[in-house]
């Protein structure tokens, strides 16, 4: 198996909120409005959309309705960047549990929730490198 993750589905409650949340913050997709899962390009990745029951009927999981131990991420370019992302997803919707601040490791972090209840760090790690293509790598 090669080092890398192709997709990452979120499971949603609401798949319309949860769609009109990722477009505010300006993500975009070709999915039709009728379309029982919606696809965003990421970057070398794709992020999934698609009902809460669904993924875990198809994952064969015990849906227990909390937190699942995942974090997402995005990765910044500056600590103002940071503060500018939270701003946006506070402004699409999302909540603050955490505004950007410096950290224990040397960088800059804030979250945000989205409306559907999953945690994304935003962060600025002075260590990693950030592509011209939004990719991440180890080493500064």
């Amino acid at each position: 198996m090669d080092q890398r993750l192709s997709l990452v589905t979120l499971g949603v409650r609401d798949l319309e909120r949860a769609r009109r949340f990722y477009v505010a913050l300006g993500w975009t997709s070709g999915a039709a409005p009728a379309d029982d899962v919606v696809f965003f390009q990421a970057g070398c990745m794709i992020v999934a959309l698609w009902g809460r029951e669904q993924l875990a009927e198809d994952t064969v999981v015990e849906d227990r309705g909390g937190w699942g131990g995942i974090t997402l991420a995005y990765n910044a370019r500056s600590p103002s960047e940071v503060d500018a992302v939270l701003a946006e997803a506070e402004a699409a919707g999302a909540t603050i549990p955490r505004a950007g601040a410096e950290t224990f490791w040397g960088g800059y972090s804030g979250v945000f929730i989205d409306p559907e209840g999953h945690a994304w760090e935003v962060a600025h790690n002075p260590h990693w490198t950030i592509g011209e293509d939004g990719s991440v790598s180890l080493g500064g």
